[in-house]
């Protein structure tokens, strides 16, 4: 693995060593509504190293001018908010000389305190609508790329490892398709009919897949420290926008206007909200959760790629890791949930690799991304079936997740990681470890989970 140290973690440090995140308040359980802090880094931070934050839009391949525009735009509120202060300020001198005077002398203050009022209005509302052009900018910013990130596009990924070795067939292997209706497993004609395109239904031993795979993933989670959490799969805006998806991914959320919900495609959102607004124990770090929920994605733009199977589909279940931590161990806790995954994925007995994702191809919210991806052998082709991310303060600091200290608070770094996708992975299995006559061998660690069945049979 490359070096760490990077322009990202002397800039991470910089911002502790100032104090300068910027916080609402603690709201607690059921307190004050999630997103008070804003974008990726405090403004302030920004002003001292704008390079810093050029040089990592430009890597992801976005547009380095929303730096400029930005700090310009900051200078307006700056001014507007001293404009402001200025105009309140003599406002109130000039209500004391009123409350002092006479006559004609009162009459001509109280005059001149109307035309005041309505220039502090004025300068009131100037300084809402530089804030507002703040915030928007802010919030289009992506996190600071870690400089170890490869760059370029989705095609520029580096190889990090093999494990194992694809399989030599002595027949000709059959996709999950063939194999899920073969096992009675999957049904994706019926899905279609009652949902629509990319929607199916498992049964039988598909349904009790599902169910092996969830509590050997949940299994391998609590075993290693983490909490398993069933969590909503509806959220407020607040918690969408805080995570990130609300940007470039925001063509792929289900969003229910009448009840203004959305539907998660992950986990990792209501998990990323759960301390919204709160002040953390630094003694309780890191907070480990284990996630259980149905994800719904749109697939905007994926027409033609997938339609068949339940490799791309709108609905399916996940195991989600997620944690907080204190942003000095965060780079070593990312290298640990990656670690899990592999070990769950062995556990599966099945060949993949570990790429490090090109920075553009991260998504907003993470610094840096590893993929674990899993032979296909009827694609002969690996495919990602799990992934973690180190989102860095990015998160924790729109959601305004803070940890205690000595001298006020910091921002909290959160990390998460996909232990078990099911609906892949059932993929995986299937076509790995099928039989000439269509059954399917369970792997051994996956058996007490299936009541020790050891393989699945053809109807």
């Amino acid at each position: 693995m490359r070096s760490h140290h990077s322009s990202f973690f002397a800039f991470a440090n910089y911002a502790r060593q100032q104090k300068v995140c910027v916080v609402q308040r603690n709201g607690g359980r059921g307190g004050a509504r999630l997103g008070s802090v804003g974008g990726v880094i405090d403004l302030r931070v920004l002003r001292e190293h704008p390079e810093v934050v050029r040089a990592s839009q430009s890597k992801r391949g976005e547009d380095p001018t929303i730096v400029d525009r930005l700090l310009a735009a900051d200078d307006l509120r700056r001014a507007a908010i001293v404009a402001f202060d200025e105009l309140r300020n003599a406002q109130k001198s000039l209500g004391r000389e009123v409350a002092q005077a006479h006559g004609d002398a009162k009459a001509a203050l109280l005059s001149r305190g109307q035309e005041l009022s309505a220039e502090v209005k004025l300068a009131e509302a100037a300084q809402g609508e530089h804030e507002a052009t703040v915030k928007r900018l802010q919030m289009q910013l992506s996190n600071l790329v870690e400089d170890a990130a490869p760059a370029g596009g989705e095609a520029d990924f580096v190889v990090v490892e093999h494990v194992g070795t694809p399989r030599t067939f002595d027949f000709t292997p059959r996709d999950h398709i063939e194999l899920g209706e073969i096992l009675g497993a999957i049904d994706t004609e019926r899905g279609a009919k009652v949902s629509g395109a990319r929607f199916y239904y498992l049964t039988g031993v598909g349904a009790l897949l599902e169910l092996a795979l969830v509590n050997m993933a949940v299994a391998q989670a609590v075993e290693a420290g983490f909490v398993p959490v069933i969590t909503p799969a509806l959220v407020k805006p607040s918690a969408m926008e805080g995570t990130g998806y609300l940007g470039e991914h925001s063509d792929e959320i289900y969003y229910l206007p009448a009840d203004d919900l959305y539907l998660v495609g992950t986990s990792e959102v209501p998990l990323a909200a759960y301390h919204g607004n709160e002040v953390l124990d630094p003694a309780s770090l890191p907070l480990r959760y284990a996630g259980f929920s149905s994800c719904f994605r749109r697939e905007a733009g994926s027409y033609g790629k997938d339609t068949k199977g339940i490799i791309r589909v709108h609905q399916f279940d996940k195991v989600e890791m997620f944690v907080y931590c204190d942003p000095a161990d965060a780079v070593a806790e990312h290298q640990r949930l990656l670690g899990w995954e592999k070990q769950f994925l062995d556990k599966l007995e099945v060949p993949y690799r570990v790429i490090d994702t090109a920075a553009g191809d991260l998504g907003s919210s993470a610094a840096r991304k590893f993929d674990c991806e899993a032979w296909l052998p009827t694609q002969n082709t690996y495919r990602e079936v799990t992934s973690t991310s180190n989102t860095t303060d990015f998160q924790a600091r729109r959601l305004g997740t803070r940890i205690k200290r000595a001298k006020g608070t910091e921002v909290a770094a959160t990390l998460n990681g996909t232990l078990c996708a099911i609906a892949r992975t059932i993929v995986v299995i299937l076509e790995n470890h099928q039989n000439a006559d269509g059954s399917v061998r369970v792997p051994e660690a996956l058996q007490p989970y299936l009541g020790g069945r050891k393989v699945l049979e053809p109807r």
